[in-house]
């Protein structure tokens, strides 16, 4: 009997491939929202992969005063898509929460209806972009609540890499939010190596320290089709290096390059990080629509499951 997508997160020695999206915009029609369904479910049906990640789109112009390089656009209901991604697909599904903007009371009846409305288990929840918007529920206050409700919710956290860079305190979140419910973590997209290195070998040693299993890192990862694109990696907050961010400029063809740079990080992360007994997993996303780049991110997920199923089997061989 297949596993499901909880006990595969949960196993060290399975593998865990997912393909992440954003739900479609918020006046999309059911026919047309089926339509945009097949047609994602099409492009991903000549791989193998263990379920889709849908996001929460928001507007996070509080957190940076840099113009959005890409205009926010307002989406459906994720729970919406993630429903009919999975009667479509059969396969399980990732979904994201933003829960500032809703009181605690309204978060519980938002858990009631994913639960029993939705049938959706699994659950990523995200915080306020800024602390200086609006937020009717901290990321702290929604853990405790979920961890009160009456039905049991499969949890996620997000882990920013980039946040251990500059602060060197990620691992500690990490620990925190496992004592708060989560049982695997995300990454946000991956184009500094070195600071995603950083993070795992100071998590793997407060584990070991304190004789904890770590829970799974899914590692992010994410093409760039050209400048447009790079600046609206960085205004996320998607840490790249600047001899990284010249060699795709630079590049013939900026989005092969990616490719060939997101490979050689991964590569990097799984040898550096191999002996420390951190179970990981592959996310791969488009952050645009273009056809470019949707496209190049299938090329980018079988080469990138490819190398970290290498690096799965040679572990246990030895």
């Amino acid at each position: 009997m297949a596993l499901t997508l909880q006990e595969k997160i949960e196993d060290a020695r399975q593998g865990v491939y997912l393909i992440g999206t954003t739900p479609p915009k918020f006046d999309t029609d059911d026919i047309k929202l089926q339509a945009i369904a097949e047609k994602l479910l099409g492009r991903l049906h000549e791989i193998e992969y263990d379920g889709v990640v849908v996001y929460d789109i928001q507007d996070e112009s509080s957190r940076i005063s840099a113009p959005r390089p890409f205009p926010f656009k307002e989406t459906i209901d994720p729970r919406r898509y993630s429903r009919l991604l999975r009667r479509l697909s059969h396969l399980d599904v990732i979904t994201y929460k933003s829960v500032a903007q809703r009181s605690g009371a309204e978060f519980n009846q938002w858990l009631d209806a994913t639960h029993e409305e939705h049938n959706l288990n699994n659950l990523v929840l995200v915080g306020s972009p800024s602390s200086t918007g609006d937020v009717k529920l901290s990321l702290n206050d929604a853990y405790k609540h979920l961890g009160e409700h009456d039905h049991d919710f499969f949890l996620g956290g997000v882990t920013i890499a980039e946040r251990h860079a500059s602060k060197g305190n990620e691992h500690e979140r990490l620990l925190t939010k496992t004592q708060q419910g989560c049982k695997f973590f995300i990454s946000q997209a991956v184009y500094n190596a070195q600071a995603t290195i950083d993070l795992i070998t100071s998590y793997a040693r407060s584990c070991r320290q304190q004789g904890l299993e770590p829970k799974r890192i899914i590692l992010t990862f994410t093409p760039c089709g050209g400048e447009k694109t790079l600046e609206f990696m960085q205004w996320l907050g998607i840490s790249v290096p600047e001899a990284t961010k010249y060699r795709m400029l630079d590049a013939e063809n900026t989005l092969s390059e990616s490719v060939r740079i997101c490979r050689e990080n991964l590569d990097l992360i799984l040898r550096s990080c191999a002996h420390l007994d951190v179970p990981l997993g592959l996310n791969i996303e488009s952050l645009t629509n273009r056809k470019e780049e949707i496209d190049a991110s299938i090329n980018l997920y079988r080469l990138l499951k490819a190398t970290m199923e290498l690096s799965l089997a040679e572990r246990q061989i030895a």
